[in-house]
């Protein structure tokens, strides 16, 4: 198993910003990711149906042999337990639980608020995943035209700004004002620049991609799955729509390009 690829699936290509932290954390790794770009987004989904989709990709990653699997999506987290529980013994990790812990360390006695996709506000994973560690008062608020915006590449210019003032101003004008902001949706670090500017430098941006990469790594090692040939091999890319387009805005979230011949498309149904 130790040389078997790390499998990484999301709604879309945010994702991609957990994997490229994955790939600067952990180098000599392989990875295989898959988008779910033909049902995103998953945050206007039902919890059930989300669980439906959620257990779907994974088992598509455990099919093609991977030795642990990364739901890069904070909507699909909320399934985490689940997930670990259909998959015994194949590791599972989610993002919410490292992003707790990274705005607890931005911020410890808070408040802290928590920007998502509605399905993930509604679930309040965020909330009770910080409050399993400390008492500090969360806020949210749901920002659904982010992730379409994200996945059309549209992540600056005036358009972008004036959404996200429609979601963040009411947000930062609750008091006592937030310290932190969690970047609640993988899909989110491609707008942290607009972001920063509309709430402003003495708010700190929480992003869990770099926490869940450490979370990794730590697994790896605890569990002695690291791999022990240098990885000379290719990753993989799996999407359920159009590939070519997945090449073309994946690289905003991955930072890299992406060679249209290693994505395959795939039909989780």
């Amino acid at each position: 198993m130790n040389n078997s690829p790390i499998g990484i699936f999301d709604s879309g290509m945010g994702g991609l910003t957990v994997m490229r932290a994955l790939t600067e954390r952990l180098p000599g790794e392989r990875f295989l990711y898959l988008g779910d770009t033909a049902r995103l987004p998953y945050g206007t989904k039902s919890a059930e149906t989300v669980r439906r989709y959620a257990l779907q990709a994974a088992q598509a990653l455990t099919a093609r042999g991977v030795k642990l699997i990364v739901i890069a999506c904070n909507t699909a987290s909320v399934s985490l337990a689940a997930l670990q529980e259909a998959l015994k013994p194949l590791p599972v990790i989610g993002v919410i639980e490292p992003g707790a812990h990274a705005a607890l360390k931005a911020a410890p006695h808070g408040p802290i608020a928590v920007i998502a996709t509605e399905g993930t506000v509604k679930g309040g994973a965020y909330p009770r995943a910080i409050h399993a560690l400390s008492q500090a008062p969360v806020v949210q608020q749901a920002c659904p035209l982010f992730v379409p915006m994200a996945e059309e590449g549209l992540t600056d210019g005036p358009i972008v700004e004036a959404v996200a003032q429609r979601y963040l101003d009411p947000l930062m004008a609750t008091m006592p004002r937030p310290r932190a902001l969690v970047l609640g949706c993988t899909h989110f670090p491609v707008l942290k620049n607009v972001i920063a500017r509309v709430v402003g430098a003495d708010v700190t941006l929480v992003d869990s991609a770099a926490t869940t990469a450490e979370a990794v790594a730590q697994l790896l090692a605890e569990r002695g799955l690291a791999r022990r040939e240098k990885n000379a091999e290719p990753h993989l890319f799996l999407a359920t729509d159009s590939p070519d387009r997945f090449a073309r805005v994946g690289k905003i979230f991955l930072g890299s390009t992406i060679d249209p011949g290693a994505i395959e498309q795939i039909d989780l149904q």
